[in-house]
């Protein structure tokens, strides 16, 4: 079982879930200490407690092409092939934030176009850093929001090539999919909106203000009558 797809596993994209990563990564993967060790008959509360661990993101690195041990659990989660249910747990709990890149990542890999997209864009809401292991071994920082973006965007990511998904417009233009309307976009209506409140509320108290000036105005008016007519009274 430690090398094999779940016998309950179905095809994805017409292969085997597996064959999503390439041979020859797959097989960097498997002879790594890290899966030997740890993710030799690993089941799926397991990967959990391996991906709450996780402190780095990546593919392979170093002169021999090493697999990061978030790559590692990639593959077992492509091996284990879990139910959505469980992949969004991983996407939609905030407190981890590599889980949640990994999940992203798996149901990318895996998902349907409607699935990802109404599952990753969230994400571009998530501001949060990463650490990333490069090729050269060395580490940069990245956010969430920026990977996820490159999770739709591009087509080769973490020695993974990404299955193509349509672009946004075209599942617009068919209804399959809401237009997306960013948090800046929402703040600004949000911030019109309240304008437009203040607008209505000085519009309610200007006829109280012109009431007023018509009180003002016609009070000096009765006063320089007044004034008129005193002088003929004496």
């Amino acid at each position: 079982m430690a090398n094999r797809t779940h016998s309950s596993a179905k095809n994805i994209h017409g292969t085997d879930p597996q064959h999503l990563v390439e041979k020859i990564v797959r097989g960097r993967i498997q002879s790594n200490m890290y899966w030997k060790e740890h993710c030799f008959g690993l089941a799926e509360d397991g990967v959990v407690e391996k991906a709450v661990d996780l402190e780095a993101v990546g593919g392979t690195y170093g002169p021999y092409r090493k697999p990061t041990r978030f790559l590692c659990l990639v593959l077992k989660l492509l091996q284990l092939q879990p139910s959505l249910d469980t992949i969004k747990e991983f996407i939609e709990q905030g407190d981890y934030k590599y889980a949640r890149v990994l999940g992203a990542f798996y149901l990318r890999l895996v998902g349907n176009p409607l699935q990802i997209y109404e599952y990753l864009e969230p994400l571009l809401n998530d501001y949060r850093k990463i650490r990333l292991r490069n090729i050269d071994s060395s580490y940069t920082i990245t956010y969430v929001d920026e990977l996820v973006d490159r999770f739709l965007n591009e087509s080769d990511i973490f020695d993974c090539t990404i299955p193509r998904i349509p672009p946004r417009r075209i599942l617009e233009i068919n209804y399959d999919l809401q237009p997306r309307i960013s948090t800046v976009v929402a703040n600004e209506n949000d911030d019109d909106d309240d304008d437009d409140d203040d607008d209505d509320e000085s519009e309610e108290r200007q006829p109280l203000q012109k009431v007023k000036r018509r009180r003002s105005s016609s009070e000096e008016s009765d006063e320089e009558d007044n004034q008129k007519k005193r002088p003929e009274n004496d």
